[in-house]
């Protein structure tokens, strides 16, 4: 990569890549870092460098923006869109502007359609373009979606995006590709495991860009696309106006038994970060399930409401601070606290825990299914008769749902146990959540899935 120092930044639970790039003169470039900066001031440590520029490809949705932490706090330069309207101190870039980054430059390219003010940045040593920062643009077997900004925008941002690709692919076929969104990402159309790409490499296997024409591409793009969390709407304005700062590492302060008690009954909710199992054998009636794993922030900004006071339940061995960080980033700044001792202070001090069955897939007798994971996973593979309800649609959806003996089933059992979760908070009775997903039924029974619809 003629030369250049890369370090890509990858935070799996979003599904999202960061990006550092060593100057080779004790200065970095990071781009589409997020607010939490952990892995960008460890990776900067370790090679001895000052982030002098944070560059944002666009105004994200998924989780707040970093760059205006650094620029406040480290003196660090933020490369954006002039198209943006920020209100924070930045050096806004229009189409063809270069920032000489000592040695290597930086190109603005327009690519509007994941966002109307999107720009991907070229990154060129001398006059050879290495690679392209197409952020929420060109992905890895993929292009980004373009249905967040608005629903009456949708159309139009599809056919920018179309136009974006398009230019994107005239790039010479050895420029490296590094996008921001990937697997996992709720901002992206299904794309490849793979996080980087070539022009080249886009260019032989993207079918988005084997589409035949622009119309034919806007099908093809919107027909892929699932739903997202409702908390992609809200992000974007507070990037543009600059998330709060914070001037300390976020905490989880710790409430005695009574003073949980005390904020639940003034309309706090209560998060139970446990693994499956604990939160099987014992939980506080009312308390949503959402297990500590890398995704504990999508599923926070997609069950939980970020207007109202929350509280959190783990145990002693869960990293407090992993907890408060992914809140943190998707701008959840309500923890006001956690359960001092957890639930073993919770029953030492006499008061009631409510239990949710965990079955296998061998146990299912003549219960009802409910299915709850995403439409394009039902579609792939369901269990015949099975009801499906997405797991952001639950909440909403309860009391469609009959009050009978039901087995809640996703992948795993994490949904599945904040599905069943909800549904006991909305009054439903006799559940009970699948240890396992369709494959172990399958295995279990030698029952055949349905598919489709």
């Amino acid at each position: 990569m003629a030369g250049v120092d890369l370090v890509p930044l990858v935070d799996e639970g979003l599904g999202n890549s960061a990006y550092l790039v060593d100057l080779g003169d004790g200065r970095a470039l990071v781009v589409d870092v997020s607010r939490d900066l952990r892995a960008v001031h460890a990776a900067a440590a370790r090679r001895d460098l000052s982030v002098a520029f944070a560059a944002d490809t666009h105004l994200h949705a998924d989780f707040l923006s970093g760059a205006y932490q650094l620029g406040a706090t480290c003196g660090t330069r933020v490369l954006v869109s002039a198209a943006g309207d920020r209100e924070f101190t930045h050096t806004g870039l229009r189409d063809g502007d270069e920032v000489d980054l000592g040695g290597l430059r930086l190109r603005a390219l327009m690519t509007p359609g994941h966002t109307h003010e999107h720009l991907s940045f070229l990154l060129l040593d001398g006059d050879h373009e290495v690679g392209v920062f197409t952020g929420g643009s060109l992905l890895v077997g993929s292009a980004a979606r373009t249905d967040l900004i608005a629903d009456d925008r949708t159309d139009e941002l599809t056919r920018a995006q179309y136009a974006s690709l398009r230019r994107l692919a005239g790039l010479p076929g050895d420029v490296r590709v590094w996008p921001t969104h990937g697997a996992g990402s709720f901002c992206s159309a299904p794309s490849s495991a793979e996080r980087t790409s070539t022009i080249a490499h886009e260019l032989a296997t993207n079918p988005l860009l084997h589409a035949a024409d622009e119309d034919s591409f806007v099908a093809q793009l919107l027909g892929s696309l699932g739903s997202f969390p409702p908390y992609f709407r809200r992000l974007g304005e507070i990037n543009r106006i600059g998330p709060a700062l914070l001037d300390r590492d976020p905490t989880l302060a710790p409430l005695n038994v009574d003073a949980v008690r005390d904020r639940l009954a003034e309309g706090a909710v209560l998060i139970d970060a446990r693994p499956v199992e604990g939160f099987a054998a014992a939980h506080v009636s009312g308390a949503i399930s959402i297990p500590l794993r890398p995704v504990f922030a999508s599923w926070l900004g997609w069950l939980v409401p970020a207007d109202r006071p929350l509280i959190i339940v783990r145990d002693p061995n869960q990293d407090v601070d992993e907890i408060a960080w992914q809140a943190a980033k998707i701008g959840y700044d309500n923890l006001i606290g956690e359960l001092d001792g957890g639930m073993n202070a919770w029953a030492a001090a006499g008061h009631g825990v409510t239990t949710t069955a965990l079955t296998h897939a061998d146990q299912l007798a003549d219960r009802a299914v409910l299915d709850i994971r995403q439409r394009a996973e039902y579609l792939t593979g369901h269990l015949p008769g099975a009801v499906h309800v997405e797991l952001g649609d639950v909440a909403q959806r309860a009391a469609e749902l009959p009050d009978e003996p039901t087995v809640v089933m996703c992948g795993h059992g994490e949904r599945a146990m904040g599905a069943a979760s909800l549904l006991e908070q909305a009054g439903h009775r006799d559940l009970a959540v699948l240890d396992g997903g369709p494959i172990d039924w399958v295995e279990a029974t030698g029952g055949e899935l349905a598919t489709g619809a």
